[in-house]
């Protein structure tokens, strides 16, 4: 009997695990692939993660990046250095996510891959989790099996609508430029953009759909024609198509002594797509909700969903409200909006936990409404 079951090993699945073995409760991960795996993912994380955790994550950061370009139709190009006070951090999600569990069994938890779980069923006050393996139990149980969570299915709460992504992963050809810059460009994908993340030895260049009207065969066609244009070789096997599941209102991530968290939460920003720093966040706060739940405070697991719902998601809001005006109307957001170097610093600010969209997206909407009013700056 475990004190938790966790499915899935991702960021938020580990974060969950060390914060809960650490406070030295049985745990165990399930995860179905094999470690490490790779996982379809930009892998830009925002150097504030590191304050939720008492190890230094150096040996598995591949570059850091200090500076971004913007570029409309690969044209029009607007570079800022960032004033952050430290770079973002470029990982390979298979060398951070393996790092993260590691860390985990450092703690005492328990981790199995190859490990699918093939149902759950609540009995005798306990989950039964059944794998090929076998069948295991736990007081509680934690879903953080992605965004097509079968978990979240299994405890009937409700599955956010996905949003088609597509990464390339593409090798360095020689000596890579210096310093590296962390690329965004606008007007090539209808309701989003293409990103463009350096690594040490390569880059991984994804394309999303934030709203509605893209599927992954035309955003493959449209990632490959840009590799071609930026002078970046894409091999055939490193096509990958992935899902968004991004925040679209507050829902219930709590069952009975069940909680979801990461993408699997939903937790994942509607207006860039960051969802690792989020994930790992969920994946604290759902280890401290248990934590709370085990030395028996009944309303944890609830307090868990308003919290996400009023911490996370009142703030996710707004940044639906900013998504859906720019992706909308991209060609006047980047005029007025990304063509300004001070909202560059905002959104890495944003991404760092220095700003919420609360603070800022009311001013930025209203300079965007200015662009379209007869002699407001169109």
């Amino acid at each position: 009997m475990y004190d938790c079951i966790i499915i899935g090993g991702g960021p938020a699945g580990g974060s969950a695990a060390y914060h809960l073995a650490k406070k030295g409760h049985s745990v165990v991960v399930l995860e179905q692939a094999s470690l490490p795996r790779y996982k379809p993912c930009g892998g830009a994380v925002s150097p504030l993660v590191r304050q939720w955790f008492d190890f230094d994550f150096t040996p598995v950061i591949s570059q850091k990046v200090d500076r971004v370009r913007y570029t409309w139709k690969l044209g029009e190009p607007v570079e800022v250095k960032l004033q952050t006070s430290e770079p973002v951090w470029m990982v390979h999600r298979e060398k951070f996510d393996t790092f993260l569990l590691e860390q985990a069994q450092q703690q005492g938890a328990e981790v199995r891959d190859r490990t699918p779980v093939t149902q759950i069923a609540w009995q005798k006050d306990a989950w039964q989790v059944s794998t090929p393996q076998g069948t295991m139990a736990g007081r509680y149980l934690i879903g953080a099996d992605g965004a097509n969570s079968q978990t979240a299915k299994w405890l009937k709460l409700k599955t956010a609508k996905l949003r088609p992504a597509v990464v390339l992963e593409a090798k360095a050809n020689g000596k890579q430029p210096q310093p590296a810059q962390v690329r965004f460009d606008f007007g090539q994908v209808k309701n989003g953009y293409i990103w463009n993340l350096p690594k040490a030895d390569g880059y991984s260049i994804g394309i999303g759909n934030f709203l509605d009207g893209s599927d992954r065969a035309q955003l493959s066609k449209i990632g490959r024609e840009y590799a071609q244009k930026v002078g970046l070789q894409v091999a055939a096997d490193g096509i990958w198509e992935d899902s968004l599941c991004l925040w679209d209102g507050k829902r219930t991530l709590h069952a009975q002594n069940a909680l979801l968290a990461g993408e699997a939460a939903s937790v994942v920003d509607p207006f860039t797509g960051e969802g690792i720093r989020p994930s790992m966040y969920s994946g604290m706060e759902a280890a401290n909700a248990i934590d709370k739940a085990l030395q028996g405070k009944k309303e944890a697991l609830k307090q868990y969903t308003h919290t996400t719902n009023e911490q996370w998601g009142q703030d996710m809001v707004w940044a639906q409200r900013l998504a859906g005006t720019f992706y909308r109307f991209p060609g006047f957001g980047y005029k007025i909006g990304v063509k300004n170097p001070t909202a560059t610093q905002i959104m890495m600010r944003i991404l760092c936990g220095d700003l919420r969209y609360s603070e800022v997206v009311d001013y930025a909407l209203k300079r965007l409404a200015g662009g379209w009013l007869p002699g407001g700056g169109k």
